[in-house]
């Protein structure tokens, strides 16, 4: 009963000292060890050989060759010590039941510990990085080292897959219950419970594979099970990477990206084969209100679309988005002043494979020391406006300017640039539905999901102003390069159209497309109509300078038969220009189509 009472720590504390004291405390690669188990890749090696070394120090793992990789303790002095210290393992519950003592000669290169720990067998020491080389530490392992034969799996009965399955440490029964849900036979909650859901999903797995339906899987039955579920990642070369500049640490599909270069927030991994795929690490100091502001910004940019999932803590989120050419994922998290995170962006239709990249990558993501220094990117890097940390931004269809009519936020804007909007968005940040569209007459009326309250509204002019008159028209010639309304100057040309009609007004203002919907001032800042998108009329190209504006009161009518109530003024005043500058800005939005 003394060895039950032992904690996990002083058995593997034990076992550890029986090998330093016939060793002197000095390790050797001779000697006899406890094969704890094998994985067929490298990525569940390294993930199983980390639960591992969290209960102990002894613990090492090594390639075995055909793609296989060990997870051993030792060395131990002697097959009698290691026998021991393996008894001792398994009562504790940290060994699983098919473990088994090995010589070491099938091991090939180790992959673990990443740095001292057990000397390998001819080990090679690391050739140093270039002058020009990223700034990280890269675990790395071959995929496949020599040929050599994979160690056989012995044939079992239905008692003895009971009695091995029953040795099956708790990770290891999740990871079953992960595999089967990966082959598409269970769908319940992954807790490692084998209950009448697993042994359903493990008979159903078995008729699949051809095998008899007993509900319990052999070890061979296990281990072809996670191979397969394993096997999505063969050629991904998954390595753990420290980057000692950004100080983070995860695990990267160095098969298919590599690093780039710096272009703070970001570390990038681009790709370096036919599979278009990146990973960004984020590294930069802040604080909650940066935290945010990040999360704003990576939304902007045309690698995370925005169809997807979005989840916002006081100190971290999560971003998924996919759409016909990409799924992406980015996650950062705020610690002690410090942004550390990171996105792996994967091409569509490949949904197996990024899953299982972003749970290796979610499982093996740390922290280390450092932060990315602003200063690091490259003097020569290319800037541009619709650029983040060289990252494209995502851009709208189309854009056109709209300006708000009541006090919840509505808005009034062209109809004709809405026709195939996926989405709409009102100053880029607030989505809009629209809810009134009069074709005839060419406007439309958004409303914003969320209530607004802006500053100032229109107010439309019910007097006719005078032919000459200096009028201005506030819009966003440009999209979404200025943040603010530009003003341009014209004058009232006609009171009615180039045919006479009375619901027109003519311009002489030379206008941008994005102009269109905007609100057309007087000189006291009431809005004298709607800028007209400028159109070939009856195969006519007109020229530049001629614009029209849809009259006010042919506005607040339509307005009114829509139920909307307008403001209206019938006072005629001057405003400066730096006045109706800022009035502008107060009632003028940017309406951009997705």
């Amino acid at each position: 009963m003394g060895i039950w009472l032992m904690t996990r720590s002083a058995i593997w504390a034990s076992a550890l000292a029986l090998t330093l004291a016939a060793q002197g405390a000095v390790a050797q690669v001779s000697g006899t060890w406890i094969q704890l188990e094998a994985q067929p890749t490298q990525t569940a090696a390294a993930t199983r050989v980390r639960v591992y070394a969290q209960r102990a120090e002894d613990v090492a793992g090594f390639a075995l060759g055909r793609s296989w990789y060990a997870i051993v303790a030792g060395p131990y002095p002697d097959r009698a010590a290691a026998t021991d210290a393996l008894r001792d393992l398994r009562q504790a519950g940290l060994a699983p039941g098919d473990a088994f003592l090995t010589n070491g000669e099938r091991f090939g290169d180790q992959f673990w510990p990443v740095a001292g720990g057990t000397p390998a067998p001819q080990r090679a020491e690391p050739e140093a990085p270039a002058p020009d080389a990223p700034q990280t530490v890269t675990v790395t392992t071959p995929e496949a080292a020599a040929p050599q034969t994979a160690p056989a799996i012995p044939e079992e009965s239905l008692q003895d897959a009971r009695v091995s399955e029953q040795a099956l440490s708790q990770p290891q029964k999740e990871q079953l219950q992960t595999a089967l849900g990966w082959a598409g036979f269970y769908d319940a909650e992954i807790d490692g419970a084998f209950g009448r859901g697993t042994r359903t999903a493990m008979e159903a797995w078995q008729l699949a594979q051809g095998f008899a339906p007993t509900g319990v899987l052999t070890t061979a039955q296990r281990a072809q099970l996670v191979g397969a579920y394993n096997a999505v990642l063969d050629g991904m070369n998954l390595q753990l990477v420290r980057d000692t500049a950004a100080g983070v640490e995860v695990m990267i599909p160095t098969g298919a990206v590599s690093f780039t270069g710096y272009e703070p927030p970001f570390a990038r991994y681009g790709a370096k084969g036919d599979v278009p795929a990146q990973v960004l690490l984020i590294s930069q100091e802040g604080d909650q209100n940066r935290l945010f502001g990040l999360y704003e910004i990576l939304q902007t940019l045309k690698i995370f679309p925005p169809e997807g999932e979005r989840t916002r803590r006081d100190d971290s989120f999560e971003i998924a988005g996919s759409n016909d050419e990409v799924q992406s994922y980015v996650t950062a998290r705020l610690a002690d002043g410090q942004i550390k995170g990171f996105a792996l962006v994967w091409p569509a239709g490949d949904s197996g494979r990024f899953d299982r990249l972003r749970a290796e990558m979610q499982a093996s993501f740390a922290v280390t020391e450092g932060v990315l220094d602003p200063a690091i990117a490259r003097p020569d890097e290319d800037q541009a406006i619709d650029l983040v940390a060289g990252l494209q931004i995502r851009k709208p269809k189309a854009t056109r300017t709209g300006f708000y009519i009541d006090a919840t936020g509505r808005v009034l804007t062209d109809a004709a640039a809405l026709g195939a909007c996926d989405e709409i968005t009102i100053d880029g940040s607030h989505t809009a539905t629209t809810t009134h569209v009069d074709a005839d007459l060419g406007i439309a009326v958004l409303t914003p999901d969320d209530r607004l309250s802006p500053q100032s509204v229109a107010a439309f002019q019910t007097q006719m102003p005078r032919i000459q008159t200096e009028i201005a028209v506030a819009g966003f010639p440009y999209g979404g390069v200025l943040v603010t309304p530009t003003l341009t100057f014209g004058r009232l040309a006609d009171i009615r159209g180039l045919n006479g009609e009375d619901t027109i007004k003519r311009l002489t203002l030379t206008a941008q497309a994005g102009d269109a919907g905007g609100p057309v001032f007087d000189n006291g800042g009431a809005v004298l109509g709607m800028l007209l998108p400028n159109t070939p009329r009856g195969g006519q190209v007109l020229p530049p300078d001629v614009s029209f504006l849809l009259d006010a009161g042919t506005i607040v009518s339509a307005l009114s038969d829509a139920g909307i109530t307008a403001t209206t003024t019938d006072t005629l005043a001057f405003m400066p220009p730096e006045t109706l500058t800022l009035r502008a800005a107060e009632s003028t939005v940017l309406v951009s189509c997705w």
